[in-house]
């Protein structure tokens, strides 16, 4: 394995005890389908991680021979990404996405790195494609990014309503607040206040009203039983059953009443990912998946905790309700050595250049002001020196951490862990996380695309699914995103200690017994 990997490496090492070919008995197998402290293990939520624009997480990538994400503007290439991430019942297909270019490093307002490499650059509105992937899948989920922080909830809402629609209710909503300066000095102009980003703190609170106009519009402005199609009658919806909701907070003023009827999740599935303290509380109540990175899982247990903790305590919620993906990576062989050779090929293409954009972008760091040997365990910034000791206690055996260690860390993967392995080794250290961080699954970015999916689909699911760990099929064919998510027919809302319950207007009761929430 790769000194990425040099903690991953001795794990799955140990654990595969020889396991050369990939490969194990039936009994062994079987036998994990329970944890040391033996309880049942968790079958895994599976999502695949994209965006619409060239390598993603692997910066210089779309330069490999294999690899196909530069044709991210062909409609097609799409369609048969979903199809491909169908065909392994992955639940869900997230696509993240940026409103702007990532300008810190060697900057400030330098894109040109981002630019050169293609880092997540450019990059395309994302909820354009999904009705063409939906009409080409069955079940498969697909939870899109659309910020809290620029664009209007009257509109979001009619946007997501409308997919959830025609999409039979497979959307998904990746609530985030935007927080990359390019995007605020083309988004906020005009006024006094123009190009100016909001602090971290007041992002949130704009989030925390927002969603609560998405759940009036949503679940309180149209009663579930408000369309009627009495033809007899020319009556389409009960106007009795509509009502405005008459939000008025301190950033928005939304009369209503929503403009679409009520879709088959009413409220998209909602993810969302952040670990700030404002991130946490915001998750606790609010979030049904949460997506998380870290270089091992001691990093994400404490999240996890915390965030499943202030659930239970502060809003009611069954912490198990909250399902949890880490961020992984997987470079897959048919043997170690394989893999090996697969990862060491990738690197190859790997732009550098690319990922300190990235990690710039990310962070707010600019690393270019560093020098090109210096150590950065030993420089002033903390949060330079907090961030490289956590890598460093997941690849104890790097002796040196300079700028360019960091991209190299990078370059495959991202911000989470890059997994190289044979399909056992794989498993074993997904096992890891699992028992050790509390993760329900996890978000599947590639280092070449469509390869690394079809590396997944075709070596490593049959590997968990003799363990138990990954369902054969949908459990609820044709469903909702919600449902196949929680495994559950008919659970096309959120759970009924979801803070949504109290925003729902149900069939048959009367306007003055069904309040809007304030």
């Amino acid at each position: 394995m790769s000194e990425k990997n040099a903690t991953a490496s001795a794990a799955v090492s140990a654990a595969a005890s020889g396991d050369v070919d990939g490969t194990r008995s039936t009994i062994q197998t079987e036998d994990r389908k329970t944890n040391a402290e033996g309880r049942r293990k968790k079958k895994l939520i599976l999502h695949a991680f994209v965006e619409m624009c060239s390598g993603h997480q692997s910066p210089g990538l779309w330069r490999h021979p294999d690899d196909q994400s530069a044709h991210f503007n062909d409609l097609q290439h799409w369609v048969s990404l979903a199809q491909l991430v169908e065909s392994g019942k992955f639940h869900g297909l997230f696509i993240a996405d940026v409103l702007g270019g990532y300008d810190v490093y060697k900057g400030p307002q330098n894109l040109h790195p981002a630019i050169l490499s293609g880092a997540q650059w450019p990059v395309n509105e994302p909820l354009a494609v999904i009705s063409a992937m939906a009409a080409a899948t069955r079940n498969l989920g697909f939870g899109v990014t659309a910020s809290t922080t620029y664009e209007a909830p009257f509109h979001l809402a009619r946007r997501l309503s409308t997919l959830d629609h025609l999409t039979k209710g497979r959307v998904g909503w990746n609530i985030v607040t935007s927080y990359l300066d390019s995007a605020a000095r083309n988004l906020l102009g005009g006024g006094a206040r123009a190009g100016e980003q909001l602090r971290h703190e007041e992002r949130y609170a704009m989030a925390e009203e927002y969603i609560r106009i998405m759940y009036k519009l949503f679940e309180s402005s149209w009663r579930e039983d408000a369309v009627v199609l009495d033809r007899e009658r020319g009556v389409f919806a009960e106007p009795s059953r509509i009502r405005e909701i008459n939000h008025k907070g301190r950033y928005f003023d939304v009369p209503g009443p929503h403009i679409c009827q009520p879709s088959p999740q009413r409220t998209p599935l909602l993810l969302q990912a952040g670990t700030s303290r404002a991130g946490k509380k915001f998750a606790a109540e609010n979030a049904e998946v949460v997506f998380m990175s870290g270089h091992s899982p001691s990093v994400l247990a404490k999240n996890i905790a915390e965030i499943r903790e202030l659930a239970a305590t502060g809003f009611g919620r069954d912490p198990q309700s909250i399902k949890f993906l880490a961020s992984v990576c997987p470079i897959v062989g048919r043997t170690e050595e394989e893999a090996t050779a697969k990862y060491e090929d990738y690197l190859q293409y790997g732009d550098t250049e690319g990922a300190l954009a990235l990690f710039g972008g990310w962070t707010g760091i600019d690393l270019s002001t560093y020098g090109d040997d210096e150590e950065l365990r030993q420089v002033e910034s903390n949060a330079i020196k907090s961030a490289v000791a956590a890598w460093a206690k997941s690849a104890p055996g790097i002796s040196k951490w300079t700028k360019h260690t960091v991209a190299k860390h990078l370059v495959i993967g991202g911000m989470g862990p890059t997994i190289v392995g044979s399909p056992a080794q794989v498993a074993d250290e997904l096992e890891r996380w699992v028992d050790e961080a509390d993760v329900d699954g996890f978000n599947i970015a590639y280092a070449v695309l469509p390869a690394t999916f079809n590396d997944v689909i075709n070596l490593l699911l049959p590997v968990l699914r003799k363990r138990g760990l990954f369902q054969e099929d949908y459990v609820v064919d044709g469903g909702t995103y919600r449902e196949n998510v929680y495994g559950v027919r008919g659970q096309t809302g959120p759970m009924d200690d979801h803070v949504t319950a109290k925003y729902r207007w149900r069939a048959g009761v009367e306007g003055e017994d069904a309040k809007i929430p304030d």
